[in-house]
């Protein structure tokens, strides 16, 4: 009898414990915003805050807490994530249940995500989002899963994802007995998750149907935790073509095959356009800098056509964009884009990579997609007196490295990619709206500029959108 008491209490017990384990209070869950340092960017992270601290007060909650990741420490780092763990341990571990992290144009229905994270024993190592997987292994992966690159999912970050803090704290006892490896950062939210997992010891990503991409107007959204804003922000009125300055890479043995590819597609609409080569062939024309061709890394080319941009040779712009010859890219949904940067500000943007974050390091715009950047932005790395430590050093990382040492932002686009359509998830292009791609590496470029990038009635929908909000 006695025994069969002792079960009926463990019973309530275990019934107590699961019931109370399960509600979670909205100041349990610590938000960081994957923010940056670019004036915009914070101004729009600054903005979710806001919606999200309306929200709690409409709710009658305690507000939760909200970071801003650029803000949390002097490490440039924080951005890939996983060194910014022990300091998300040591403020929240012991308090905390949740830490849900939220890209800029994540939107959230705080009463839907809570419903979502109360479904979850906060005790136990959760990695929840909305999972993303590759169709055939990639470059971009370092061509990880070969077998079947299907079979392991990743998070679209755009959703917005969540670990238990219980796996924080795990994840920061591996990181303080192991320090991260000096390494690459090329495609964050896959490499966070092959992190965690482990080979297997640790969890995979557990897919959450209300973690969503949908456009937040779309009938789907009304099931969502959370939504994207915009398939592409448009700030005003589009930077004119004759104001950006665009240089092309390119050497004689790629005259014949890849700059036709350039002036079928995207060169037309381009103002002011030089290419530069290692051989000045008039029928094109190109330009000789006197900088011989690299088999790898063009850095002397780099730079000298930095110190052309700034010189009396060609007119005078605010904003410079370098590509290789084998860049496809949208000239008006870039000048859509600046629109949102302020060219008085010193600016590089395209896609971010990292070298060595998990030991300080440095960020640094990959080259393939384009680098954008600022007038005041090429004045401040030539007067910093940064050179090439030789004409094949790779350009993008000794620009990084320079940038770092001046304390000037590399500012990330998602909508600039190294390389091409199909290496990427199809789910994750799905809600953007790209700007470019690179390589022609076994495809007709020309038919993936038709199909990725030739449509500019987006941009012309934005504009007329942001003119009546404003």
């Amino acid at each position: 009898d006695r025994d069969r008491k002792t079960l009926v209490r463990e019973q309530e017990l275990e019934h107590y414990v699961f019931f109370s384990v399960f509600v979670v209070d909205l100041r349990e869950v610590v938000f960081v915003i994957q923010s940056q340092r670019n004036s915009f960017h914070v101004q729009q992270a600054e903005k979710l805050r806001k919606d999200l601290l309306l929200q709690a007060q409409a709710l009658q909650e305690s507000p939760p807490v909200i970071l801003l990741l650029h803000t949390l420490t002097d490490n440039e780092g924080d951005w890939s994530i996983l060194p910014l763990l022990p300091y998300l341990s040591s403020q929240f571990g012991k308090n905390s249940s949740w830490i849900m992290f939220l890209e800029e144009d994540t939107r959230v229905k705080l009463h839907k995500l809570h419903e979502v994270l109360k479904k979850f024993d906060r005790r136990k190592e959760w990695f929840l989002g909305k999972p993303l997987h590759d169709e055939e292994s990639t470059i971009i992966h370092h061509y990880a899963f070969s077998e079947n690159p299907a079979a392991f999912e990743y998070p679209d970050f755009s959703a917005g994802w969540a670990l238990s803090i219980s796996l924080v704290n795990s994840l920061t006892s591996k990181i303080e007995e192991e320090p991260l490896k000096s390494d690459f950062t090329i495609d964050l939210k896959h490499e966070v998750a092959l992190y965690i997992w482990e080979d297997g010891k640790g969890p995979r990503l557990t897919g959450i149907p209300e973690l969503c991409t949908f456009p937040e107007h779309k009938p789907r959204a009304q099931y969502c935790a959370t939504t994207v804003s915009s398939h592409s922000p448009v700030c005003g009125q589009p930077v004119k073509s004759d104001n950006i300055f665009v240089a092309v890479k390119t050497c004689k043995k790629f005259h014949s095959d890849r700059v036709p590819v350039v002036k079928k597609t995207w060169a037309k609409r381009a103002s002011l356009l030089e290419y530069y080569s290692d051989y000045a062939d008039p029928s094109i024309p190109t330009i000789d800098l006197g900088v011989p061709n690299t088999e790898r890394g063009h850095c002397g080319k780099t730079f000298a056509i930095l110190r052309r941009f700034l010189s009396s040779h060609v007119p005078k712009t605010d904003w410079l964009l370098i590509v290789d010859d084998d860049t496809l890219i949208s000239l008006p949904r870039l000048q859509a884009l600046l629109s949102c940067y302020d060219s008085s500000e010193p600016v590089c943007l395209g896609e971010r990579y990292g070298y060595g974050l998990g030991q300080g390091g440095y960020s640094y715009i990959t080259g393939g997609g384009g680098m954008v950047f600022s007038r005041e932005a090429v004045v401040q790395l030539l007067a910093s007196g940064c050179k090439c430590y030789s004409n094949d050093a790779p350009d993008d990382m000794v620009l990084g490295m320079c940038l770092n040492a001046l304390r000037v932002p590399v500012t990330h686009s998602p909508l600039f990619h190294q390389a091409r359509p199909e290496d990427y998830a199809k789910e994750f292009l799905a809600h953007q709206t790209p700007i470019s791609f690179h390589k022609h590496w076994n495809i007709d470029p020309i038919a993936v500029f038709n199909k990725w990038l030739l449509n500019d009635k987006h941009t012309e929908g934005l504009q007329k959108s942001t003119k009546e909000e404003l």
